[in-house]
């Protein structure tokens, strides 16, 4: 891992090229003697002509690069022969910086001097763009968020449409499952990264997490501009905006792309480039994971084909498990946060007998999720300290649950940390902030009825 003082002087946007009768589009970067491209497959659908089309694609290409950036954490980014507006690269500043948080946390590196360069557009070309509306466009990952999403939003629209990436010949079966059981037509775009960087260790590149979510939801906003559909719709909840820690008075978020910074700058970047008659928001933003779970442990007819197991997305086919493997943190997450919603025999079918919450060698791993020790929060896409120790509390006064080992002795250490703040489950039952969500998707009464 190189020094900070030995990073890349510059990384290079090249350009990107729109092929309409394959419906592909390649987006291309460089750094030293490395040339990067990074492909996505839409298919020949729609208008791709379209002015519409071209700033969305412009949109994608100035968000995928983050993905070759990181191999060397250069200290300038060219934008190269791309014009931006300086709003447009103080928000690609604050995306790069923010959304690489963690890869910088964990490789040593400050960010914040970065710079962000290329020529200069005085205002926004704000194309035209008149979508046909109430025609949702859905990221969908199969796990309780966007299930939750689609069982509320098709409550008011009739034209919804999941959106699905994944990579070229590869469909993992923990979304398609799910995504079979909603019913909805699906939208599918392939991305296919450049191969280099599978070869980090080999050509010594920088390797860690990015804002994987903030690429999906510019590609699905292609998507949605192709079908002239009015909105993306996310599923990223309250606690996403949650920093994971503190690091010298610096949030690290692992979830920062799925936060309320990132949704709102998106937002306004896609206003300022398409003008208002798109949206681009989250479903869910009000609302704790706690209010999801409640609301998925009723959707039984997803109980037995979801899975937000890290094990079911593992990118080599032969390490991918077709099960959940009941020892992963998100496995615990899951398990913990719907146990005040369901009961213990229903959350060992979900888990086909290995729930986690049944597992005694799984205590430190839950201990990290009730933020017992502040410094080891899971760097996973998990809910917040107070939701996770409002569910413990709750679940283990159930009667099924008197007996589980794991729970009373986490209940115990609870009880024995008077410091903590603790609420009870129903403090997260409520909207914890405003809902952001467009008049036209929200009745007035869509997001506080009981369901």
């Amino acid at each position: 891992m190189p020094p900070s003082s030995q990073r890349a002087e510059r990384f290079r946007y090249d350009g990107y090229t729109i092929d309409p009768v394959r419906g592909e589009v390649r987006c291309m970067y460089s750094m030293g003697g490395h040339s990067f491209t990074e492909r996505y497959v839409f298919g020949p659908r729609g208008g791709w002509d379209a002015p519409a089309v071209g700033a969305a694609v412009r949109i994608l290409f100035l968000l995928a690069g983050v993905s070759y950036y990181k191999t060397t954490a250069a200290e300038v980014i060219d934008l190269g022969a791309t014009p931006t507006t300086a709003e447009e690269r103080a928000f690609l500043k604050t995306y790069y910086v923010n959304g690489l948080g963690e890869f910088a946390y964990r490789n040593g590196i400050d960010l914040q001097g970065l710079e962000v360069t290329g020529p200069d557009e005085t205002r926004a070309a704000v194309v035209d763009y008149v979508p046909e509306p109430l025609r949702p466009l859905i990221p969908f990952g199969g796990g309780i968020d966007s299930i939750v999403t689609v069982a509320w939003l098709t409550q008011h629209v009739s034209d919804a449409a999941l959106c699905v990436v994944h990579p070229p010949g590869e469909r993992f079966d923990a979304i398609e499952a799910a995504a079979a059981v909603t019913g909805l037509p699906i939208t599918r775009i392939t991305r296919e990264i450049d191969p280099l960087v599978r070869r980090s260790e080999e050509l010594g590149f920088l390797n860690g997490h990015v804002p994987v979510t903030a690429i999906i939801t510019a590609a699905a906003l292609v998507a949605a501009v192709l079908d002239r559909r009015d909105a993306v719709v996310l599923s990223n909840e309250w606690s996403a905006s949650v920093p994971t820690l503190l690091f010298e008075g610096q949030p690290v978020n692992h979830q920062w792309s799925k936060g309320i910074e990132f949704e709102e700058g998106f937002a306004h970047l896609v206003a300022s480039s398409l003008g208002p008659e798109v949206s681009v928001f989250s479903y869910l933003r009000s609302r704790s994971e706690l209010w999801v779970a409640m609301q998925f442990s009723a959707l039984t007819k997803y109980h037995g084909v979801f899975r937000s197991c890290n094990r079911a997305f593992h990118q080599d086919r032969t390490a991918r498990l077709g099960r959940w493997c009941g020892t992963c943190d998100k496995c615990c997450f899951i398990d913990l946060i719907l146990a005040p919603f369901m009961t213990a025999a229903e959350l060992r079918g979900v888990f086909d007998g290995r729930e986690p919450l049944d597992d005694p060698r799984l205590e430190n791993r839950f201990y990290d999720l009730l933020g017992l020790d502040p410094e080891d929060k899971p760097f996973e896409c998990v809910g917040d300290a107070g939701e996770c120790r409002a569910a413990l509390m709750d679940a283990a006064a159930a009667p099924d649950r008197e007996d589980s080992p794991v729970l009373q002795e986490l209940a115990e250490c609870l009880h024995n940390e008077p410091g903590l703040p603790y609420y009870p489950v129903t403090h997260f039952l409520s909207p914890l902030g405003d809902h952001r969500i467009p008049e036209r998707y929200a009745p007035s009464d869509l997001l506080v009825r009981a369901h």
